[in-house]
Order: C-alpha cells, then sequence, then structure tokens
C-alpha cells in the first residue's frame, strides 16, 4: 500500500474541505470551569481552512518554510491544528511539547530540535521563556493564545524546496525508558500511512466516510491521538473529539454531548469505567466500536456487554507508521490478542538469534512494509541519533522491543515489553499478566509490578500497589493481611512463581499524559525498593504446588 500518493496533510486537508466543507472538523466536550471553550466548541472544515489561511500567511510573511521547526506547548487546545495545517502548507515542522514537562525538559526539546519558533499558552509562557533565555541561538517565544499578527523571522534560512510525502511534518519525543527522550522524525507519509490503514482494515473497524465522530481522550502530543485518529479523520472527512484528559465522572455524558461514534483509548480506561457504578447514560450513546490498547482479556467481555460496543485490540508505536489489530471476527477477546499482518505490514516473531519463533513461543515482534522497500510510511528516524534508528533497525527489520507469541493461524498476542519481562530462577513472567491478575482484586485501584535484584533466583516479582481503599492499608497490620490477601488471590491463578515475592503499597502511582504507569519514575535508580521499610517479604509463600496425584 503507499500513502505517498495523499501528497502533504496541508493536500489532504484541501481535499476534505472540497468534500465536506460543512462536517464538523474538530470538537471539544463542554467542560464548565475550564478556561477556554467552557461550554464546547466546534469547527467545519470550511472553517477549519480559513483559520489555518490566516495562520499561514503570518508564518510565511515572516519566513517560515521548509527546514524550520515550529515548538508547541499547547495542552489540548484545538486551535493547534490550525497553526500545524500552516506550517504544513509551508513546508515546516511541528514539535509538540508535553504539558507536563518542566523547564529542564522544555529546554531540552527546544535545543536538541533546533526549534526556529517557540509556541506556548499563556499559563505555562512563563516556563518557556526561562527554558530558552539562554540557550545558543534560543528561539523567539510567543503567546500562543494571543498569536501576534507579526513574527520575528527565524534565525536560519529555510530549504528552497516543494513540499511534499517525504517532508518532515512533526517531531514527536518518545518518553524514552533510558535518558533523554528520542526525537521521532515524521512525514506526511508516514501521517498518511497511519491513517489510510486504520480507515482500510473493516471489519469491526468500518468506518463511515463523512459521518463519523471520534472521541480520543489521549493528548494531542501523543501519537495514539495525533499520528493515527488524526489522520484517520482527515482522511475520513470525520471530526475528532478531544477532551482536556480523561474525565471518568463525565465520561459518558461528554460521548453524548459530543454526539460520538467511535473511541480510541488506552487499557486502564476500560479498567476504570467498569468500577463505576452503572449509570443510564452509559447505553444511550450512538458508539460503534472502540480501537484499544491493552485491554485486560479479563475485563474484555464484560465490559463489551455492559457498554453495547465492541473494543477492538490494536498494536502500533510511534515509529512505525501503521497499526494492527484483531478487527475480524471471531475475535479472540479472552487473549491479548491483536490480529495478523495486514497489506500494511509484514510481522514475525524472531528469537534472540532473529530466526521465526515456534508457534506459541515468545519472541520480539519485528515489523516491516516489505522486503523491497521495509521503511516505507515508517518515521524516517530518530533525530541526531543514526545509531539508535539503525540499531531500531537490524537485518531489515525494525525491533520493537515487545515480547509476543504467534499461533499456528498467525494470529499475533502480546506477553509484555521486553524490559518488562522479570527472570526469576530459569522462568520467564510477564510483569502485564501480574498487574492484569492483581486489578482484578477488588481492593486494588492500580498497581505496577516490577523486577527487583534476589541473591538466589536472579529476579523476583514485586508488585507496587495502589489500594481502593486507603482504611485497607491504614497501618502495619491491615498492609500485611492485604498484603497476604493479595498474594494468597495471585497464588491461587497463575503458576507460583508468578505471585509476588514483594508487595509495597503506595500512595500512588506515576503516570504519564497517556495515562501509561511511567514505571522508570516509581523509584530512583538508585533506590532498592526492597529495602523501603513498608515493603512486605512474601518469598516464604512462594512454595511449589505438590503435583496433584493421578
Amino acid at each position: 500500500m503507499d500513502a505517498s500518493i495523499y501528497g502533504t496533510l496541508f493536500d489532504s486537508l484541501q481535499r476534505t474541505v472540497r468534500d465536506y466543507p460543512s462536517r464538523p472538523a474538530y470538537a471539544v466536550p463542554p467542560m464548565q470551569g475550564r478556561a477556554y471553550h467552557p461550554n464546547g466548541w466546534e469547527v467545519t472544515w470550511a472553517q477549519t481552512l480559513a483559520a489555518v489561511e490566516e495562520k499561514r500567511q503570518i508564518y510565511q510573511a515572516a519566513g517560515f518554510g521548509h527546514g524550520h521547526r515550529v515548538a508547541i506547548l499547547f495542552n489540548q487546545r484545538p486551535e493547534f491544528f490550525f497553526h500545524y495545517y500552516a506550517l504544513n502548507a509551508l513546508g515546516a515542522s511541528i514539535v509538540p511539547i508535553n504539558p507536563d514537562y518542566r523547564r529542564d525538559e522544555i529546554r531540552y526539546v527546544v535545543e536538541h530540535s533546533e526549534a526556529s519558533l517557540a509556541l506556548a499558552i499563556d499559563d505555562r509562557l512563563e516556563d518557556m521563556q526561562a527554558a530558552t533565555h539562554d540557550i545558543d541561538d534560543a528561539p523567539p517565544v510567543v503567546s500562543f493564545d494571543r498569536f501576534p499578527d507579526r513574527l520575528p523571522p527565524p534565525a536560519r534560512s529555510g530549504v528552497d524546496a516543494v513540499a511534499g510525502p517525504q517532508t518532515e511534518a512533526a517531531l514527536l519525543y518518545t518518553s524514552g525508558t533510558t535518558g533523554r527522550p528520542k526525537g521521532c522524525i515524521l512525514t506526511n507519509e508516514y501521517f498518511h500511512s497511519f491513517g489510510a490503514c486504520y480507515l482500510s482494515l473493516g471489519g469491526r473497524l468500518a468506518f463511515r466516510l463523512g459521518e463519523e465522530r471520534m472521541f480520543n481522550p489521549l493528548p494531542l502530543h501523543h501519537a495514539n491521538c495525533l499520528s493515527v485518529s488524526m489522520p484517520c479523520m482527515l482522511l475520513a472527512g470525520g471530526c475528532l473529539i478531544f477532551p482536556d484528559r480523561f474525565h471518568a465522572s463525565t465520561w459518558w455524558s461528554d460521548l453524548l454531548a459530543t454526539d460520538a461514534t467511535v473511541v480510541q483509548f488506552q487499557g486502564i480506561i476500560p479498567n476504570i469505567l467498569l468500577k463505576l457504578p452503572s449509570r443510564p447514560q452509559e447505553r444511550m450513546h450512538r458508539v460503534r466500536f472502540a480501537l484499544c490498547a491493552g485491554i485486560e482479556p479479563s475485563q474484555h467481555e464484560a465490559f463489551e456487554k455492559r457498554f453495547g460496543f465492541p473494543v477492538v485490540e490494536m498494536w502500533a508505536m510511534t515509529e512505525t507508521g501503521r497499526l494492527i489489530s484483531d478487527n475480524h471476527e471471531p475475535r479472540a477477546i479472552h487473549t491479548r490478542a491483536f490480529g495478523r499482518a495486514n497489506a500494511w505490514v509484514e510481522v514475525r516473531a524472531v528469537d534472540d538469534q532473529g530466526n521465526d519463533a515456534a508457534p506459541d513461543a515468545p519472541g520480539e515482534l519485528v515489523i516491516r512494509h516489505s522486503a523491497a522497500t521495509p521503511r516505507k510510511g515508517f518515521f524516517s528516524g530518530y533525530l541526531k541519533n543514526p545509531e539508535a534508528t539503525e540499531e531500531a533497525w537490524r537485518n531489515g527489520w525494525f525491533h520493537t522491543g515487545d515480547a509476543v507469541t504467534r499461533d499456528a493461524d498467525g494470529r499475533f498476542y502480546f506477553v509484555d515489553r521486553k524490559k518488562n519481562i522479570i527472570r526469576r530462577s530459569g522462568e520467564n513472567i510477564a510483569a502485564a499478566e501480574v498487574e492484569a491478575c492483581l486489578t482484578a482484586h477488588e481492593k486494588v485501584k492500580q498497581t505496577a509490578v516490577l523486577a527487583v535484584p534476589d541473591e538466589v533466583r536472579e529476579e523476583e516479582v514485586m508488585a507496587c500497589v495502589v489500594a481502593k481503599s486507603p482504611a485497607d492499608v491504614s497501618d502495619p497490620a491491615a498492609r500485611e493481611a492485604l498484603a497476604r490477601e493479595l498474594f494468597a488471590w495471585c497464588f491461587e491463578r497463575m503458576a507460583y512463581f508468578k505471585a509476588p515475592g514483594w508487595i509495597l503499597f503506595v500512595d500512588s502511582l506515576p503516570t504519564g499524559t497517556s495515562a501509561k504507569v511511567q514505571k522508570i519514575h516509581i523509584f530512583p535508580a538508585s533506590v532498592d525498593p526492597r529495602q523501603k521499610p513498608d515493603a512486605i517479604d512474601l518469598r516464604a509463600l512462594k512454595k511449589q504446588r505438590a503435583t496433584p496425584a493421578h
């Protein structure tokens, strides 16, 4: 499949405006108390193009063009798209900045990306100014909310070139597991590949052109919304709806208020929604299907039955430019299945030597477009880090770092990130499996499972648990009792070696704006979690069960 035929995102915007001028393009739900659009907001495709043209003229008059980047700290403002398409029309690129970033992190992204201009919403303007003031060739900083009619020209001249499919459209920084985030160079073809792939999958993901209204509560600086939802709705002539963030208390009223027909989210959201009290609104929506990464298999069927729409499991990464999904019936909803190869991607599970893993045996997920053009539609590389780019693209395949299995019919099943595999006495334990078991317990609100050192068994399983009720962990005796209850719960449902050998109750777990737990931020690198005063040692309980007599 070839997404280069679409040209630039601005080219697609013009086509969509021609086909669906009066259809809504972007919307936000009403949210009293919010500083911007508290009563909700919606804009048509024709209105979007008009607003884009205003911004384009301002950028063009200042000399912005091919080869320039503009860093934007905007916190889910829908007007972000006016800047995005305007810069795209000129061949310039955007650098979305995570609104949770502090000054040092902002400085790194602006400096590393060599941004020619930095925009920030007013309540972060001072942070942006402080973060960039002593950068060599520091970019001018202007208000996103009070965007001026005239801009200072970029310090460096642009490149005399016509924007096309291979032109950089965005530089998106990954969260990274070690060191600084890596900047993924993303072209127009990359975004179109994601959108066209999504639209073409069919089955349970059957889009109606010009009709869908997609609700995605995940942030626009994150690939789930910016790389997948945005180009899908752009090509389909649909409406992309996004709140400032996920709100469990208003989730169903937001879907009703915005007339959403499609939903896209991460697996933590179904878990939260299932634990809410039942309310009439949860069956009054018009949602036809949801696309989700990482729904717990034990919750999948219950979610669909309670709320009345299918949740299609998927897999993708910022770097990939396409997704894989379990979108055709019969779906394997009681497993971690995420689908098969499709017209956009070739897929394998390989062992450490690069050979195909045996059916049902764990291996690393590797993918490519095709043997002839393996990188077509993928990210163009990590900015200023060719070594990391080539390391990811070993032997003509992109190495995802995800551990998966493949069955005899070619369906793939997610196991865990390779780095989240715990190696205990020769057994490989997926942290995600233990987390799923613990999360199913009625007294658990949230959990993160880690590998900790073990002097005898190499590594041991440690669970950091947020209890649903503070009363359950109010004193040492209560914590010990609940820890043993959770251990017994896991011990009964999994192989003995998978049960947590250590449990530590915590008040909260650090999460990113995509609602995923950031495990690398739970403890500093120098801290041994086993030495925390409240860590409960349960290793003596991990005894292998006697084999029953036959």
